[in-house]
């Protein structure tokens, strides 16, 4: 059964993923982790995991200092409440590489957010990050790459 609890919580739930992808833009591995309820997991572009706020914090900075991280452009495709302290954002991510104006196709992704109501606190619970490459669909991906760079 899928709840719709309104746009209020909705735009908390796009506020909390906003606020990650804007942590990432800034290289703030701090904010970063500081969004995830303490058992959160993170699956990153390349298959990796970390889990636990702790880890994610450790994991971030050791590639926030190695080099300057290409920023996000995203949209927000749904907020669904699974139930009244679970919910699922799903969005489409670009990401444009430092002193470029136009995002790079092949660093397009599929994000997927399930946030856990904390104390009336959202949290982030998994956060996964996933390429979109649309093997043998060549249109699909120039689609979304339109799309994305009408956002830089």
């Amino acid at each position: 059964m899928i709840l719709n609890l309104g746009t209020m919580n909705e735009t908390v739930i796009k506020e909390l993923h906003q606020k990650l992808l804007t942590a990432w833009n800034n290289q703030d591995a701090v904010a970063m982790a500081s969004l995830f309820a303490n058992n959160g997991t993170v699956v990153g572009f390349d298959g990796s995991e970390n889990n636990g706020k702790a880890i994610i914090e450790k994991e971030m900075s050791k590639i926030f200092k190695d080099h300057k991280t290409a920023r996000y452009v995203w949209k927000v495709r749904e907020v669904r409440f699974l139930s009244s302290g679970i919910a699922l954002l799903r969005a489409v991510a670009g990401m444009v590489l430092p002193g470029e104006e136009k995002v790079k196709p092949e660093r397009n992704a599929q994000q997927s957010l399930i946030a856990v109501n904390e104390n009336e606190n959202w949290k982030i619970a998994l956060f996964q990050n996933t390429p979109a490459q649309y093997h043998g669909r060549p249109e699909a991906s120039q689609s979304l790459t339109n799309e994305l760079n009408a956002l830089v």
